[in-house]
């Protein structure tokens, strides 16, 4: 083998240059694959810290965490993918940073249950090891946006504005584990800092042109971080089968109890790809930002899913402390908001409006509300998730028969060529 075949094949350190945004069949790469897990392990944690404290009847705490949790997890996997998208090198001083981040990850994690605690005694919020764990996350990310700024001259401005936001950021959070606050006070700065983060790509990106993230692979960075999402519906499944067969057997409940979180997830799993992401992004790229920051909401719902089936768990096995409405709420509240927020996505990408939609988005929230109120008329619960099940197969059905020749015809519109 050629020295120049040799040398391609170590990972030497690599000027950070950026990557090519049209480069041909860019696909996620497996460090970013590796980086996934970590996440997949702080949604499990999040999803049932929050399923805890919701059966435990302090609904307040169990969104305020869930908030909190989703929003820190979603952001650092979000500047991390974004990042690699414009500028992974895959030397070892990246793979190198990559691992001190997954090692916040974990760390931020390992304190999601004393902070879910602390907001449910409500005078303390004990987020000091999750801020640490994110803070660790950032770091490295800071230092990778000063290199790329040193070897990247054309994105120099860009990258350095990355770098300054994320700097303010990161002394306000360190601010938050050294003084003692409230929960309240805590909550506002926490506000203003999640502003902070939020407005520093926006700015950054309006600089020298951007960074130069691809399209296609941003889209499928996404579509996995919602598979991973998706992975809390089949771990919720499982507690709730679970639950059912360690109080009635294997009865008729389990068999609905399986189909119905099974179909949960496959039905949120079908709708979500439909979203025309790459396509519309390749033509498109100044809608990557509110398509980009709307996604959080739309993952935190699938993961918040996975979290409500726990709860079912909880309420069959006698231990919950809220009754059957508040249990099917916990589920048919995520997936109403996962529907909403898809289509939302879809209408933010495409900008043309479809009659079809509103009669599916109405078919939807109809299967939601029969399953409230088939929870209000006590209906055996194995029956309720059944019913819900039903909601997101609405749009799969409706876009099975016409809505992939409406979503065409917009594309075509939008100027997207199709395959």
């Amino acid at each position: 083998m050629s020295h120049s075949g040799a040398a391609s094949l170590h990972h030497h350190i690599r000027r950070m240059t950026g990557r090519d945004p049209h480069e041909a069949h860019r696909v996620a790469t497996p460090l970013e694959l590796l980086f996934d897990l970590t996440f997949a392990t702080s949604f499990g944690l999040a999803a049932a810290q929050t399923a805890h404290v919701l059966a435990a009847g302090h609904i307040g705490a169990g969104v305020a965490g869930f908030g909190f949790a989703s929003f820190a997890i979603c952001w650092a996997w979000i500047n991390f993918s974004w990042f690699s998208s414009a500028y992974d090198t895959d030397d070892w001083v990246f793979r190198i940073a990559t691992m001190v981040q997954m090692t916040g990850v974990l760390v931020l994690a390992i304190g999601l249950p004393r902070m879910f605690a602390s907001l449910e005694q409500g005078a303390h919020l004990d987020n000091g090891v999750i801020v640490l764990g994110y803070v660790i996350m950032r770091v490295p990310m800071l230092f990778q946006w000063l290199r790329a700024a040193r070897q990247d001259p054309k994105r120099r401005h860009a990258c350095y504005t990355y770098a300054w936001a994320l700097s303010i950021a990161q002394v306000g959070w360190i601010a938050l584990i050294v003084f003692d606050v409230s929960v309240a006070v805590a909550g506002v700065l926490t506000l203003f800092l999640w502003l902070v983060e939020l407005a520093g790509p926006v700015i950054a990106e309006r600089k020298d042109g951007g960074t130069p993230w691809h399209p296609h692979h941003i889209a499928e960075r996404y579509s996995l971080f919602a598979l991973i999402a998706l992975g809390e519906g089949v771990v919720g499944t499982v507690a709730t089968l679970s639950a059912v067969v360690e109080e009635q057997g294997w009865t008729l409940d389990a068999a609905l109890v399986c189909i119905a979180g099974t179909g949960l997830t496959f039905g949120m799993w079908w709708v979500y790809y439909m979203l025309p992401s790459g396509q519309i992004l390749h033509a498109h790229r100044n809608r990557s930002f509110v398509w980009g920051y709307a996604q959080i909401i739309t993952i935190a719902a699938i993961v918040a899913m996975g979290a409500g089936l726990h709860v079912a768990a909880y309420f069959i096995e006698h231990q919950a402390r809220i009754g059957a409405l508040a249990t099917v709420l916990s589920v048919a509240i995520p997936v109403g908001v996962f529907i909403l927020s898809v289509y939302g996505i879809y209408y933010y990408l495409v900008r043309q409006f479809d009659g079809l939609h509103v009669w599916l988005v109405s078919g939807s929230a109809g299967v939601v509300a029969l399953a409230v109120v088939a929870a209000l008329s006590n209906v055996d619960m194995a029956v309720c998730l059944i019913v819900l099940m039903f909601a997101p197969m609405v749009t799969v059905l409706g876009y099975e028969v016409a809505g992939h020749r409406h979503q065409a015809d917009a594309l075509v519109k939008e100027g997207v060529a199709l395959d």
